[in-house]
C-alpha cells in the first residue's frame, strides 16, 4: 500500500455524500484527503479494527464482507462511492473487512479531521450526515448493514 496527501476535489464532487456542499467546504475536505493505492488481495481495513477513517473509491474494486468471505458481502466499484464510514456513526470499530479485488486507488478521510470541518459549518455537517443516513438505510435494505 502506498499513501500520499493529495487534494482531489473532482472525486468528492462525484461522491453522493458530499453532494450540494459549498465549494469552500469541498475545498477544505479535499485538503485532508490522503490518496492510497492497493494491490489485489490487500486489505484496506479489517473488521474489529479501530474505525478512524472512511474511504472514497477513486478506481478499482473493493469487496466488503461481514464474517467469512462467503457470507454477507457488497462490492464497491463505482467511482466516488464511500465505504468504511462506521466510525462516523460513533461505532468504534469497523463491522466489515474491505479487501481489494483489483488494483485500487482510494481517498482516505480521517473522521476527526472531517468532524472539525463540520463543527465550523454545522449546516454542511447536517447535510452530510443526512446523506450518510440514506447510505446506511440503503445498505440495511440490501442486507449488508
Amino acid at each position: 500500500m502506498s499513501s500520499q496527501r493529495k487534494e482531489n476535489p473532482t472525486i468528492i464532487q462525484k461522491a453522493e455524500l458530499f453532494k450540494d456542499l459549498s465549494p469552500e467546504i469541498m475545498s477544505e475536505i479535499s485538503k485532508i484527503m490522503i490518496e492510497e493505492s492497493y494491490e489485489p488481495g490487500a486489505l484496506v481495513f479489517e473488521a474489529g479494527a479501530p474505525a478512524q477513517a472512511f474511504y472514497i473509491l477513486v478506481g478499482g474494486m473493493v469487496r466488503l464482507f461481514i464474517g467469512k468471505k462467503s457470507e454477507i458481502s457488497y462490492t464497491v466499484n463505482i467511482e466516488g462511492e464511500a465505504f468504511g464510514w462506521t466510525g462516523l456513526v460513533d461505532r468504534p470499530a469497523y463491522t466489515a473487512t474491505a479487501e481489494c479485488a483489483a488494483p485500487t486507488k482510494v481517498m482516505k478521510i480521517e473522521n476527526e479531521s472531517l468532524k472539525k470541518i463540520f463543527e465550523k459549518d454545522t449546516a454542511s455537517g447536517m447535510m452530510f450526515f443526512k446523506r450518510l443516513g440514506v447510505c446506511c438505510s440503503t445498505l440495511h435494505i440490501m442486507g449488508t448493514a
